[in-house]
């Protein structure tokens, strides 16, 4: 957060504290989030946090009001506006990005993606130029995988696309910070569409779309379900309905041997597994596990034309 400053003594923001402990333990809140809205919003370092040395400071700097300080915490309580919101700001791997109600906060889970697409380059990336070609991040959000995406491959351009104009803003500003913004091109709409004039030059895709079934929606917790938007959560009937369509439009997209890389919800990997098999275009399909041993990602790589005539033939 930037802008005017505010300021307040460090005893007043001590009581402040120790108050809001009591509320977040109250409200089944982890009490973690209240120091670490105090990092952000008033610069304080974790150990005057925890030895509480801050409280004999004369004078601590606010990057908003006090009074609206409190008044955001409260609707933490009582609205259970996620603290992310509060702040403005979120981490995902190296970054400290801006985050609003218009694009749903990044989780660590998703970092993952970055990861399995920078092993499959290191086995692949010659052949394929992966560290010079185009790669899009479809449903960027918050801009999050192409930040991944252009800090990893330092050659790459990254085509990021979103529905929402306000993920868009969002997604621009984030690379404007990180100085990314000539290697970023941002395209407002849905999934590939806006990309039809690259068609079969992408040597990679990333995706986090929405997968979480309709029904299940309405009993996510309500930090998600009152505050993110759920055009970036809900998948349809089944939760399946963007990464199907993913898996049926990305390979007129990709080149030979192109990668698709998705995230998806725990208990789906049997069904994406058989759908990217049914599609005929793939091969070399992986499900990998996150860091909890949740079966959250799907890669594969498309076939050539000769490879995918062959398997019709054969079959």
């Amino acid at each position: 957060m930037v802008g005017k400053q505010f300021f307040v003594s460090g005893l007043q923001l001590w009581h402040w504290r120790d108050k809001a402990i009591k509320a977040a333990i109250a409200a089944n809140v982890s009490p973690k989030e209240v120091d670490w809205l105090l990092l952000e919003v008033a610069g304080l370092e974790r150990l005057a946090i925890r030895l509480q040395s801050f409280k004999e400071w004369s004078q601590i700097t606010l990057n908003l009001p006090f009074e609206e300080l409190d008044l955001l915490w409260q609707r933490r309580i009582t609205e259970r506006l996620p603290v992310q919101y509060i702040t403005g700001i979120t981490p995902w791997r190296q970054f400290q990005l801006r985050v609003s109600p218009g694009v749903l906060i990044p989780r660590s889970e998703t970092e993952y993606l970055i990861d399995l697409a920078v092993t499959m380059a290191q086995e692949f990336g010659e052949d394929l130029l992966l560290n010079q070609g185009y790669w899009a991040d479809l449903g960027t959000g918050s801009g999050a995988i192409a930040l991944g995406l252009a800090d990893a491959f330092s050659q790459a351009i990254i085509y990021a696309v979103d529905y929402s104009n306000d993920a868009l803003a969002i997604a621009r500003q984030n690379a404007e910070n990180y100085r990314f913004i000539d290697k970023i091109k941002f395209y407002q709409g849905s999934w590939w569409q806006p990309l039809e004039f690259l068609k079969g030059q992408f040597c990679g895709m990333v995706s986090n779309p929405p997968y979480i079934p309709s029904g299940t929606v309405p009993t996510l917790q309500p930090e998600v379900r009152q505050h993110e938007p759920h055009l970036a959560l809900d998948g349809g009937k089944s939760g399946l309905d963007c990464i199907h369509h993913l898996i049926n439009v990305s390979p007129t997209y990709l080149r030979p041997g192109g990668l698709w890389l998705v995230e998806m919800m725990a208990g789906q990997a049997g069904m994406v597994r058989e759908l990217l098999e049914q599609q005929g275009s793939y091969h070399n399909i992986q499900i990998h596990n996150d860091l909890a041993g949740i079966e959250r990602f799907a890669t594969a790589q498309v076939r050539s034309e000769e490879s995918r005539r062959d398997r019709i033939t054969n079959n």
